[in-house]
């Protein structure tokens, strides 16, 4: 067939013999991509009579979106919490590393900490596209310091603030800037919190609701103003009650707006949730389920003492607890580990599983027209996997940036 390359000069790459997940299941088609985007192929050959100029062998591989994780303190020796001279480094080192768990985007994640570190570490954090260099940085998740003393976890209760008169100028002053802020999780039966949930809401900003007391007509006064995820559900809240089953309850609520839907992160780790626990989410509200690693520094580390922003921790194992109590504090667990344990647990499908680190979090951000799905002209952000869901090579718009058997692991 012959090339007409009036649209683009651009090569165009053909991923063949694979199964992509697309519209929600497996199909047996080819991948076609072109300047970082996903190709229609009957454009291709209709419209410009073109045809690709490099073919690849996928040899029977799944290929599925990049996974995107909301929820990250670091990893690899790194804490985004800690404010340091070689922030940026430490956050270069995170992003290339994750690329091997099939990780193409993410926030990096602050917990609670004094106002002076927000002022330090937050102008070093730009929304940047990924690549070569490493998964690509969608904003800062800050989990804290708005969050309730009962519910504290391994945040540091010294550093917990509330809102006072001027509620949101309180949040402003505290963080110091919102620029390339994507998320913050804060704990909605605080006083003047309705406000704070409005403001962040109107400046694109995912409010989500997490170490908290509030009881469900709380979270739902929360959602009506705006709030859209909920931090870790389980862990860090009221558990379920029947009598009022509190945010927990959002996941079956009625007074949810119409066309709205609510979205909870699970740290699918074996540890912070047991898998009875996971299902019973899953099949009361399958499209709002977000994995996430809530990964700290000690993430690819041995067992030892790490840090976690104002905090020593000690990983024992899969554990890690604030050192010397049974208090979990994050996890080492990595996002491919996370959805073979969602799939494995929830006995879902392979596409239930792939979305959920993928599509989700892509539809919580509200950017999934560019990444979590591979429909034509998003993102080429994509992993190929075996039938076990583990990650053989990763691409972020459409560059092999990770392959397995070239990183000698």
């Amino acid at each position: 067939m012959p090339s007409n390359k009036s649209v683009s000069d651009a090569p165009i790459v053909q991923f063949t013999n694979c199964r992509i997940l697309r519209d929600h299941r497996l199909q047996r088609e080819d991948l076609w991509v072109r300047e970082g985007k996903i190709l229609n192929p009957e454009k291709l050959f209709f419209d410009e009579k073109g045809s690709a100029d490099v073919q690849l062998d996928c040899k029977d591989s799944i290929i599925a979106p990049g996974f995107i994780d909301v929820q990250i303190n670091g990893g690899f020796g790194v804490d985004f919490s800690l404010a340091t001279d070689d922030f940026k480094s430490g956050i270069d080192l995170v992003s290339q590393k994750i690329l091997s768990h099939g990780v193409t985007s993410f926030c990096p994640t602050l917990v609670t900490s004094p106002p002076s570190v927000y002022h330090q570490i937050l102008p070093q954090i730009s929304v940047r596209n990924g690549g070569a260099h490493g998964a690509g940085i969608l904003g800062a998740h800050l989990e804290g310091p708005f969050i309730s003393k009962e519910k504290k976890g391994a945040h540091p209760e010294h550093c917990l603030r509330t809102f006072e008169a001027g509620a949101f100028q309180d949040l402003l002053a505290t963080y110091g800037s919102l620029n390339s802020v994507q998320i913050v999780t804060l704990a909605p039966e605080m006083r003047r919190s309705s406000e704070v949930i409005q403001e962040l809401t109107k400046r694109g900003i995912c409010v989500s609701l997490g170490h908290s007391v509030a009881n469900l007509s709380q979270a739902e006064e929360a959602v009506q103003h705006g709030a859209t995820f909920i931090t870790h559900l389980f862990n860090a809240m009221l558990p379920f009650h029947h009598r009022d089953p509190g945010i927990v309850g959002l996941l079956t609520s009625d007074k949810i707006p119409a066309g709205r839907r609510v979205f909870y992160g699970m740290i699918s780790d074996g540890i912070h949730t047991n898998p009875a626990a996971l299902r019973i989410a899953h099949r009361a509200h399958p499209k709002g389920l977000v994995l996430v690693t809530d990964a700290i520094a000690g993430m690819g580390l041995a067992p030892g003492r790490h840090t976690l922003g104002q905090q020593v921790v000690e990983i024992d194992g899969l554990n890690t607890y604030i050192a010397g109590t049974k208090t979990l504090s994050g996890s080492v667990a990595t996002m491919d580990t996370c959805v073979r344990h969602f799939q494995e647990a929830t006995g879902c499908s392979a596409e239930t599983a792939l979305e959920a680190a993928s599509l989700h979090p892509a539809q919580l951000l509200g950017i999934e027209h560019k990444k979590g799905t591979l429909n034509y002209d998003s993102d080429a952000d994509f992993l190929m996997l075996n039938d076990s869901l583990y990650v053989q090579a990763t691409y972020i718009a459409g560059e092999e940036v990770w392959r397995q058997d070239r990183s000698g692991m």
